[in-house]
């Protein structure tokens, strides 16, 4: 917190300026490629913020790192950043994440103390040492912070025997809210202290002292992208935003789209700086700046967009469309063009980048642009890999994920339909289940005769032979589950499911006890994913015998 004189009025103005940022995921790994220039860019970058805008704090709200074993080079990132920040000044705060190891983050804990940095790898240990007191820029206790890094069940609830799947994430839920609120008291203990010293020493400075929390968890209602990780595996869903202390700002992470919490202005996700999925390419990425001024604890809070450091697209389609996008991209034709023309494009981005004070690491014409290409088609194209190859010849782009979505779509057994399991036949709830599966390449909805095309025909002598190999597979597995079903229908309690249809006599165990009446729906009961599994792992051992 710093303060500036007004002439007019002889007031000393005081001002307290924070960075939120969360979820750097230093040291992923993304489809095989590194990170590491676009973390060491958004490092960079973020420095450059603290000294612009002269920011007296840095909260990071957790996952630091992608796992809890990170490649050398990404802990080089994060204490070379550590050692830079300490010469400016400003204070950072480390909070565990999901991702990160608490032994990994608390190696260097004592260390980084002498740094003006403070690491909060868990909550377990001593309540004092997650209540934080912020100075600003002078060294002065301007705001406390309720310090609250990812909450592992264990380390606030002792689990009971014979607790309903409702009552653990009831019990969940309110411990991480006692959590908070225990904290908040505490914080509210050292704020009025630290009132009463300013009063003591007769210090000028009369600013309110706001009260800061973070958190890493999810909150209700918020929207997720494909790279965010459950975290509370059946249990808590969602932590209710009502359960978070009444805290002037409440910094938050584990969701990497930036976004507000429960309409609020002051309880945020300032999401990932770097795109860690393709479906967050259409997310501005940001840091969240908190300011605190005078006598008031609302802040003022803007954001402030961070530049993209590596080019990536992601193009959906038909065969042709994803010709025409990729034609149509300057990012991904460059490589095709003169030198001159290149030269010029470098001009116009070597003037962007000025404008980002990145201009060793933004992003370069001569940098590959990674690609996500989504083909839309009904057919099983076996040489689609080599088609979309053929498109980006000569072409300054790298695929890096390549999908294929079938316009015909096979409805899901979790999907909630209107259909009673009385309308079903055994065979509709035993192809529902099959559609589930993926056997050679392909899914098992897959593999009917009638999508069998001309094209597929004309593939390629391995992969049909691989096809009809797959093909054969499911259809020796239908076949099997027919005859077991004939068995449950035709045999007494004591039928012996021998030979073949063995291979999934756990339908015949569940089920051989039916009545006629109800004896074709207890038969489906007992077809799960292991005993799929275990009869697609026999049928294989069994061609690969006969072969």
């Amino acid at each position: 917190m710093r303060f500036s004189i007004s002439n007019a009025t002889s007031l000393v103005h005081f001002y307290m300026k924070i960075l939120h940022t969360s979820d750097w995921h230093l040291g992923q790994s993304f489809f095989t490629k590194s990170r590491k220039n676009e973390h060491a860019a958004f490092l960079k970058w973020l420095l450059q913020q603290v000294e612009v805008h002269q920011i007296d704090a840095i909260i990071v709200a957790g996952d630091v790192f992608d796992t809890g074993t990170p490649p050398s080079y990404a802990r080089e990132l994060y204490h070379a950043f550590i050692g830079e920040l300490q010469g400016m000044q400003c204070t950072l705060v480390v909070l565990g994440g999901n991702h990160d190891s608490v032994s990994v983050l608390n190696e260097s804990k004592a260390l980084l103390k002498y740094l003006n940095s403070h690491v909060i790898a868990s909550t377990y240990g001593e309540l004092s040492e997650q209540v934080i007191t912020l100075n600003d820029r002078k060294g002065q206790p301007s705001a406390v912070l309720c310090a609250v890094p990812f909450i592992r069940p264990r380390d606030v609830l002792v689990s009971e025997a014979g607790q309903s799947a409702t009552d653990k994430r009831q019990a969940l839920g309110d411990a991480i809210k006692q959590h908070y609120g225990t904290l908040y008291n505490e914080a509210l203990s050292l704020r009025a202290s630290m009132e009463e010293k300013r009063i003591k020493d007769g210090s000028e400075n009369s600013a309110a002292i706001p009260i800061i929390a973070t958190g890493h968890l999810t909150a209700l209602g918020v929207s997720q992208s494909e790279s965010v990780r459950d975290i509370y595996i059946g249990t808590l869903e969602g932590f209710d935003a009502k359960g978070f202390p009444p805290a002037d700002y409440i910094a938050l992470g584990h969701i990497h789209r930036p976004q507000k919490v429960a309409k609020t202005e002051h309880i945020r996700y300032s999401g990932s700086p770097i795109p860690l999925s393709f479906d967050e390419l259409n997310t501005q990425k940001q840091v969240v700046l908190i300011t605190f001024e005078s006598e008031s604890t609302t802040p003022t809070i803007s954001t402030l967009p961070i530049p993209r450091f590596q080019a990536m697209e992601v193009i959906k389609g038909d065969l042709k469309a994803i010709e025409a996008a990729i034609n149509k991209s300057d990012a991904i034709t460059l490589a095709s063009q003169t030198d001159d023309a290149v030269s010029e494009v470098d001009k116009a981005l070597s003037e962007f980048n000025k404008t980002v004070s990145a201009t060793d690491n933004a992003i370069s014409s001569k940098d590959p642009v990674w690609l996500c290409i989504e083909v839309e088609t009904e057919d099983y194209l076996t040489d689609l890999q080599q088609r979309i190859q053929g498109l980006l010849e000569g072409k300054n782009a790298e695929i890096l994920q390549l999908k294929r979505k079938r316009k015909r779509t096979v409805n899901s057994l979790t999907e909630k339909q209107i259909v009673q399991l009385s309308e079903l036949s055994v065979n509709d709830v035993f192809e529902a289940r099959l559609a589930l599966e993926s056997i050679g390449e392909y899914s098992a909805s897959e593999t009917t005769e009638d999508t069998l095309t001309d094209s597929e025909q004309n593939a390629g002598e391995t992969e049909e032979a691989e096809s009809e190999k797959s093909c054969s597979r499911i259809n020796r597995i239908r076949q099997l589950f027919n005859e077991a079903v004939e068995l449950v229908h035709t045999n007494d309690e004591d039928a012996d499911l021998s030979g073949e249809a063995s291979l999934i006599g756990s339908v015949g165990k569940t089920s051989a006890g039916a009545s006629p009446q109800n004896g074709s729906h207890t038969a489906t009961a007992g077809i799960g994913k292991a005993e799929l599994e275990q009869g697609v792992a026999q049928e294989q051992a069994h061609n690969r015998k006969g072969e």
